[in-house]
């Protein structure tokens, strides 16, 4: 397998074919960076003139969806939150107000996700009625889920937004639930919203320029369902939970700091009003009022007053003076809720429980801390200020209490907003780590992965190649992973180079070897002076039926191309035996009689003895069983028949090992085509009709129909060879 990585284009050089395999492109970043640069500029312009014109739509995720179609996830997620950050900022340098928009970018990056995913199943090839599919998951999205935000923002107000107003139609002639008349009217008012959005996002997708489109980034589902978790997976996991207990400390954190800052600030408005308020009231006259009441001079005066304060402010729960005795709080002033009448003037009212730290302090006319109780009149905080007599005794308290359930709404509607931030600032990070991971390690890691996954040793173009493919991938990162590159680089060189090497050693040895056996196969044939070129001819022969047997799918799970050169490599081997025949016998000229022909027909099992004696001698067990195996078997078993009635095992059908069989096959015809110092040889067609009669008998019929099925090619090598 070769790889060419700058054209990012594997190719198989056995079949040419290109097999898909994408690395890392540097050149891919500017356009990355221009492609968010556009979409982001999309987004803004055309949620701008929404807002400035007044017009009832956001149109604020067209770039984003044309970010998702062209560029992946990583750009449509970074264009999808930086929207929401960007429009923020401008809408309150160009409106002079506040904007809500940081707290829908969760919304935009969900969008963008969504848009990838449908994106990368060809949702937006072309516009098709699947489109509606996607187009109902963006409605979901930042209709429905735009508006649980805005319940979670504005409670019963039902938000700032453009669906406002159908909100509030919706709950009145529809349906009498404020959070349900919000969402239907976020989703109702989304659907032409979304349906444009998408479809100005198809046509700026088709019309975009193709020499400008990056190579599209993909959110990899399936590999989360290998055996195993992927690099990228891991990355997502770490970031997640690195980031997740962050966010949780600091939201912790800033939950319990905001608390009691608003504690803080609830206590000194609470102190602050308690000391407005005594400022309206004489001191000196306390008992007067007491003991008067209503009669009292000043007394409806600053009743009057006091309901002025109260009424002034949603956070003021109660306003009124008591001066503290021993048997309790003696009413002085006290302001009449919607909810709890006033107690009247000289009332005691006994003490909480929740004052008994603090009794003596109040006894003894001190200023104390604002109190938080939980108690007959609800959850409440309370500021306690003395009024002083021109002796300077304590002669009441003006209390103030605060509502803290306002404090715990105010603290809600932080945490949520918080909540809201921080869920799409996590995805964007998520985002940008998977993005930065992939780029900089996975994709390195991966490519070097698959290169050495495919890296090819069978022949020296394949492996040239494949080392060519390494040096192209050009890994520069700067870190560890190039450090990683360059060190396996260097290794398959050198790999490459003892392979070279030692490939040539062995051609070298596999022709002496070869060499070699020819010497010895001479040898034995120049003493048998009736054989002729026997030996040479056989293994052209055993080549041509070996070749018929593959061609055919015979007896496939043995015969292949390096059984074939096996086979024909030792087939010289197979009457090295009668090397232990005396010359008298080997060449007899007329016909063997009985006592010789028995002596004659050792040469076989000799043969095996001999070639087992070397087997010995050899190492490697590959040359063992393969190369001198099948030449011992040949040597041993060529003269089996398949019936069983040959020599020297007597062995029958397929007990007969297979290169023995097709040895005996073209033994027998060289023998019978061959001329003879005591025989002539026999016209080719009388040869290969014996081969044909002899086909169960003497000869295993796969192979007899084999050789003579290859009749044409045998022809020709034994007009050659005769």
């Amino acid at each position: 397998m070769a790889i060419n990585v700058k054209s990012g284009k594997k190719t198989d050089p056995s079949t040419g074919l290109v097999v898909s395999w994408s690395p890392a492109k540097e050149h891919d970043d500017p356009k990355l960076f221009l492609l968010v640069i556009i979409c982001l500029a999309i987004n803004i312009v055309c949620n701008l003139i929404c807002n400035i014109t007044g017009i009832p739509f956001y149109f604020d995720c067209i770039g984003t969806i044309v970010a998702a179609m062209i560029g992946g996830f990583m750009p449509s997620v970074l264009v999808g939150f930086l929207t929401n950050i960007l429009s923020t900022l401008l809408f309150k340098w160009i409106f002079g107000g506040d904007s809500s928009n940081l707290y829908y970018c969760i919304v935009s990056v969900l969008i963008a996700l969504c848009a990838t995913l449908f994106a990368q199943h060809g949702y937006f090839k072309k516009l098709h009625i699947k489109m509606l599919i996607p187009l109902t998951c963006f409605i979901i999205l930042g209709g429905g889920l735009g508006s649980v935000i805005t319940w979670g923002l504005y409670g019963n107000t039902m938000g700032e937004e453009v669906a406002s107003s159908l909100a509030g139609r919706i709950y009145t002639n529809v349906i009498n639930d404020a959070f349900l008349a919000q969402l239907y009217a976020g989703m109702i008012m989304d659907i032409p919203d979304k349906l444009i959005s998408t479809i100005l996002a198809f046509i700026i997708y088709k019309t975009y320029p193709k020499k400008l489109k990056p190579t599209k980034d993909r959110i990899d589902v399936a590999s989360l369902a290998k055996k195993g978790l992927s690099l990228s997976g891991k990355i997502i996991i770490a970031v997640t939970l690195i980031f997740g207990i962050a966010a949780a400390v600091v939201t912790g954190v800033s939950l319990k700091q905001f608390r009691q800052t608003m504690v803080e600030s609830e206590g000194k408005y609470a102190m602050d009003t308690a000391r407005f308020a005594a400022t309206l009231i004489d001191a000196n006259k306390v008992d007067e009022y007491l003991t008067r009441k209503e009669s009292a001079e000043g007394y409806y005066r600053i009743s009057r007053y006091f309901n002025l304060i109260l009424n002034s402010s949603d956070r003021i729960q109660y306003l009124y003076v008591y001066q503290i005795k021993e048997d309790g709080c003696h009413v002085v002033f006290d302001v009449s809720t919607p909810d709890t009448p006033a107690s009247e003037t000289g009332d005691i009212i006994p003490f909480d429980e929740s004052f008994d730290e603090h009794i003596d302090d109040l006894l003894a006319g001190k200023e104390i801390d604002p109190i938080i109780t939980n108690d007959t009149y609800g959850w409440l905080l309370s500021a306690y200020v003395p009024i002083h007599d021109n002796l300077g005794r304590c002669k009441a308290y003006v209390c103030v209490d605060v509502s803290m359930p306002n404090v715990a709404e105010v603290e809600r509607t932080f945490t949520f907003k918080m909540t809201t931030i921080l869920m799409g600032f996590f995805i964007a990070i998520l985002t940008l780590s998977v993005y930065c991971a992939k780029r900089f390690i996975v994709r390195p890691v991966n490519s070097l992965a698959k290169l050495a996954g495919d890296f090819a040793y069978t022949n020296d173009e394949a492996r040239k190649e494949a080392l060519d493919s390494i040096k192209e991938l050009e890994i520069k990162t700067g870190d560890e992973i190039e450090q990683l590159y360059d060190a396996m680089a260097k290794t398959t060189k050198d790999t490459v180079d003892y392979i070279n090497e030692s490939q040539r050693k062995n051609e070298a040895i596999s022709t002496f070897q070869s060499g070699m056996i020819n010497v010895m196969a001479d040898l034995v044939e120049s003493r048998d002076k009736s054989t002729g070129t026997h030996i040479k001819n056989t293994s052209a022969y055993v080549e041509i039926i070996c070749e018929e047997l593959m061609k055919e799918g015979l007896y496939p799970d043995i015969v292949n191309e390096e059984y074939k050169n096996n086979v024909v490599a030792s087939a010289p081997m197979h009457d090295i035996g009668k090397i232990k025949i005396s010359d008298t016998i080997l060449n007899k000229p007329g016909k063997f009689n009985d006592e010789e022909y028995e002596i004659m027909k050792t040469h076989a099992e000799e043969g095996a003895k001999i070639i087992s004696t070397v087997k010995k001698t050899v190492e490697s067990d590959a040359l063992k069983e393969d190369y001198l195996g099948e030449a011992e078997n040949m040597a041993h078993y060529h003269h089996e028949k398949w019936n069983g009635k040959g020599y020297p095992c007597g062995l029958k059908g397929e007990e007969i090992p297979l290169s023995a069989r097709i040895m005996a096959v073209a033994d027998v015809f060289d023998a019978l085509v061959a001329k003879r110092v005591y025989k002539p040889g026999i016209p080719f067609d009388d040869a290969m009709k014996i081969i044909k009669e002899s086909s169960g008998e003497h000869f295993d019929p796969v192979i007899a129909q084999a050789f003579i099925n290859a009749e044409d090619r045998i022809r020709a090598v034994t007009e050659q060879l005769h």
